[in-house]
């Protein structure tokens, strides 16, 4: 799955630390996720999207590997 996380944040001026803090996560978390090693959670994806005021398909996108 991709995901624009590292771009939300940047376009916000946020650290990792800061996002995983406001979002109740570990910084390697949001590392993780934005290097494509972890796959949040439906609730983890919503949390994200609320904070960053986006949609949840505008920060992340499925790609057809992960349609099999």
């Amino acid at each position: 799955m991709k995901n624009t996380l590292r771009v939300a944040r940047a376009i916000k001026n946020i650290t990792q630390e800061e996002l995983a803090k406001q979002i109740s996560v570990s910084r390697q978390t949001i590392h993780s996720i934005e290097n494509g090693k972890f796959v949040p959670s439906v609730l983890l994806a919503l949390k994200l999207a609320d904070f960053f005021d986006m949609k949840v398909d505008e920060l992340f996108t499925l790609e057809k590997s992960d349609l099999k």
